[in-house]
Order: structure tokens, then C-alpha cells, then sequence
């Protein structure tokens, strides 16, 4: 829908700025043999793959795919394999996309930009770009070019291979940037059509059921919200002997040292029977305690 267009746009704009800044910032090529390479596959990668996993932990839809499956629960109520396996596939496919969309902008911007590459491969240049005694030995022709990349360290006899070397080197780069781009872009819309080809529903269907998906979360959202608002409220009432934000409040209830050593601490989700979880310490306590001790009037001096 529109919103997960803005959402991918809205992630690849910070995307790209983010990498101009990174490349500002922090980007200073090592112009050594062997080490050029690896510095530069690492300002390519390294970046694309965290974006990958913090793109996958920001989607809520990871979550829902991956909690509580070692549930006894869980087996109940997924009787049909083969369909939970294609569910699975589907959702899988959803969220990579989305997950996708920054390391990919990452990739393609810093393709398109050439200086990764250009430290990552000057050193693997072909030799007829290196004008130069052809008596010199492979492993100095090889630092030479990992010279390259830093013009400060280049003999000025040398300054024009340079020059072309780092052409060439940019515009490998950049067009396998924009054939990155044009790949994702052609994948991209031939899953659509396939998707579209392949659905149960009509275009009109389709757009229904995705304005009730929406507005079916919204809903369930707010309403999850006020109800484990209430219901903590009625717990909270119990331990302190009112409800929170009443304005004539008659009397107070004086926690015991025991209940307040009974609430604190730390505490797993507890299972208490077959269909129900006490959520905290709070929560075990008012199920399991009456309700008595200490009140205090507030109208009263203390």
C-alpha cells in the first residue's frame, strides 16, 4: 500500500544520507597491498549487513513469525503443514523485502559514489593500464597500483595511469550500481505481477482487504492498549486502595513491607494454568491475595 511505499522511500533517503556522511566522516582508504581489499569489501558489506538484521528486527511481522513457536500451543492450532509452511514462505518473502530495501540503497549509492570500489580493486588492475618498466617485479607493480588510490603517494611519472586507472575503476563501479538498480527494480515489479496474477481476489477485492487488514490492526492496537490498561488498573486499585487519576480519593490503602518485597524484584511470564499467565509480580499478587491491612482516611490529619 501507500504506506509501505512511503515507508521504503522514507528508509532509503536516510539510507543515502546516512552513507554520505559515513563516507565523509570515517572513509580513508590504507593504499597497502592486501589490506585495500579487505577495508574496502568491509565499507561495502559490513554496513549492507547490519542494515540487513536491523531491518529484520524492526519489522513486526519477524516477531509474530518467530514468538512462541516452541509452544506445546503451537502444534494445536497449525493442523494443516503444508499450508503453515507455505504461510511461513510468504511472510518470509514480505519481510526480506522490506529488510532489503536499505542494504540494497546502501549498495547501489556506494557503488554509484566508485571510492570502495576504486580502494577494494587497484590493486587488481590489469597491467597494460600501468605504464611503467615492464622488468618491474608483480608483487611492486601490485603496491604501486595499491598506491593509487592515494594520489599524495603516486610518482608524478605516474600521475596519468593513475588517472586512467581510477577511470576505469569508477565506471566499473558505477555500472554495476546501476545494473544493481535496474535488477531490483525489474524483481521488484515482476513480483508484483506475479503476486497480482496468482491472487484469489479482484482489484477492487484486494484493495478491500488491505484497508481492513489496516484499520482491523489500528483497532486492535488501541484496543489492546485501554484493555491491559484497565485491567492493571484494577491490580494497581487493589495494592494502593485506589484507581489512579480519581480526583476524590476517600482513603488509601498502606502497602505492607511483606507486599512490597512481594511486587519487586524480577519475574519471568508465569504460567498458572492451562489457558492463563500472570504477566507480573504485581499481578501474581492480586490473584492470589484478599484484600485487607492498612487503610489511611485522606481526610484525616496524619
Amino acid at each position: 500500500g501507500k504506506e509501505v511505499i512511503i515507508a521504503n522511500a522514507v528508509i532509503a533517503i536516510l539510507t543515502i544520507g546516512g552513507q554520505q556522511l559515513f563516507s565523509f566522516f570515517t572513509f580513508s582508504c590504507p593504499c597497502h597491498v592486501g589490506q585495500n581489499l579487505i577495508y574496502g569489501l568491509a565499507f561495502l558489506g559490513v554496513p549492507a549487513l547490519i542494515l540487513l538484521v536491523v531491518g529484520y528486527a524492526l519489522n513486526n511481522q519477524t516477531w509474530r513469525l518467530v514468538t512462541g513457536k516452541r509452544s506445546p500451543l503451537q502444534k494445536e492450532t497449525t493442523p494443516n503443514r503444508l499450508l503453515h509452511c507455505k504461510l511461513i514462505c510468504f511472510v518470509l518473502c514480505s519481510i526480506t523485502g522490506r529488510a532489503l530495501v536499505a542494504p540494497i540503497t546502501w549498495l547501489a549509492v556506494t557503488l554509484i559514489n566508485g571510492s570502495y570500489y576504486v580502494c577494494a580493486m587497484s590493486e587488481y588492475v590489469s597491467v597494460h593500464y600501468y605504464g611503467a618498466d615492464p622488468n618491474v617485479t608483480a608483487s611492486e607493480r601490485r603496491r604501486i597500483l595499491a598506491a593509487f588510490p592515494c594520489s599524495q603517494l603516486v610518482p608524478p611519472e605516474l600521475t596519468r595511469a593513475r588517472d586512467e586507472v581510477i577511470l576505469l575503476l569508477r565506471y566499473q563501479s558505477q555500472v554495476a550500481g546501476w545494473l544493481l538498480i535496474a535488477v531490483v527494480v525489474i524483481t521488484v515489479f515482476l513480483s508484483y505481477c506475479l503476486a497480482s496474477c496468482f491472487s484469489p481476489l479482484s482489484f477492487l477485492h484486494f484493495r478491500y482487504w488491505s484497508s481492513y487488514v489496516h484499520n482491523e490492526q489500528e483497532l486492535f492496537d488501541e484496543a489492546t492498549d485501554q484493555h491491559s490498561r484497565l485491567y492493571a488498573m484494577q491490580h494497581v486499585r487493589k495494592f494502593f486502595g485506589f484507581v489512579p487519576g480519581s480526583e476524590n480519593v476517600k482513603e488509601i490503602r498502606i502497602p505492607s513491607l511483606r507486599e512490597w518485597q512481594a511486587i519487586s524484584g524480577l519475574a519471568f511470564l508465569k504460567r498458572v494454568d492451562e489457558e492463563h499467565y500472570d504477566y507480573s509480580l504485581l499481578h501474581d499478587w492480586a490473584l492470589k491475595e484478599s484484600v485487607n491491612g492498612k487503610f489511611l482516611k485522606t481526610d484525616e490529619d496524619p
